[in-house]
């Protein structure tokens, strides 16, 4: 079987993850990584065992497909140079900074019939796989997305880095147009909201909570689905779901059953597949910029307000 040749550009927290696991998939060759800071692409190359370059036009010819985890503010630039050169790319959420930088990726992508996929991660979690099927047709979710400040990830606001995972999977989820969008917002730390709440109501009634802070004591990534007879509680951070049905003696509850294995890996392992089959991935890039744009709408809404 022949393997795909991969590299890695941008080897911080979550790039340097994506590199060791490329590095031990069967399907995967990492061939080498990138990253401006010449003392942590040092490092990263040796742990590794693959060579590091500060220039990432130094990859091209080199490789078939690509991880791109660099600040939000380069996605663009590093995703259409490597779209240019027929590399198939797989880019950290948010996708990039604006919707017409989302628009030029997508169709230098479709006209190289390249692989473009964007990293929204829960779409991956056991719990969330396990529960998908069941849910039809909700009628209200609520979804809570909260961490301590990350001191990294801080040339976006909290709308962007956390709420735009739980964006992206309610858009997955209700098969509606939204109708209307409010959200508030403030700054503690950063130029940037870091704490931020927004409701989303749809044409077809559901409506939807969301709250994330990255500013908090304590993790929280939950979700609450409420059907028409039951409602589901997800847990992404320690991947279990329950699901709640109401019956003749009031509410019974029933943990799901669920095969965990690293979300992180599923997303990489699907990219690889796309990009071997030339197949659609799970998160496509139409798919992040529909979340993309509804973030930057909150995230008007939010600023508009405060001034």
């Amino acid at each position: 079987m022949r393997k795909i040749k991969v590299a890695v550009i941008g080897v911080g927290h979550l790039g340097s993850i994506h590199a060791r696991i490329y590095r031990h998939m069967p399907e995967a060759k990492l061939v080498a990584i990138s990253d401006i800071n010449h003392s942590r692409l040092k490092e990263a190359s040796r742990q590794l065992g693959v060579p590091g370059f500060a220039d990432y036009n130094q990859l091209f010819g080199k490789i078939d497909a690509v991880s791109i985890a660099t600040p939000t503010r380069l996605h663009y630039k590093v995703g259409r140079d490597c779209l240019r050169e027929k590399i198939s790319a797989l880019i950290e959420k948010p996708f990039t900074s604006n919707l017409t930088q989302a628009d030029e990726l997508i169709k230098l992508a479709k006209k190289n019939k390249l692989t473009l996929q964007v990293g929204h991660i829960e779409r991956f979690n056991s719990a969330f796989v396990a529960t998908r099927k069941l849910i039809k047709n909700p009628r209200f979710i609520e979804c809570h997305r909260l961490s301590p400040f990350p001191y990294r990830s801080l040339d976006v606001g909290v709308v962007l880095d956390l709420m735009i995972h739980d964006i992206d999977i309610v858009l997955g989820l209700v098969k509606s147009k939204i109708r209307k969008i409010d959200a508030v917002g403030i700054n503690v730390l950063t130029p940037f909201e870091d704490i931020a709440s927004a409701r989303l109501e749809f044409s077809n009634g559901c409506v939807c909570n969301l709250t994330s802070s990255r500013i908090s004591d304590d993790v929280m990534r939950k979700i609450r689905i409420f059907l028409a007879d039951s409602y589901i509680s997800l847990d992404y951070k320690n991947e279990d779901a329950f699901v709640y049905k109401r019956n003749k003696r009031g509410i019974s509850k029933k943990p799901l059953p669920i095969e965990r294995e690293p979300s992180l890996r599923k997303e990489l392992a699907d990219f690889l597949k796309c990009v071997k089959n030339k197949s659609k991935p799970i998160v496509c890039g139409e798919a992040a910029r529909q979340a993309l744009a509804v973030a930057i709408e909150i995230n008007n809404k939010i600023w508009r307000r405060k001034n």
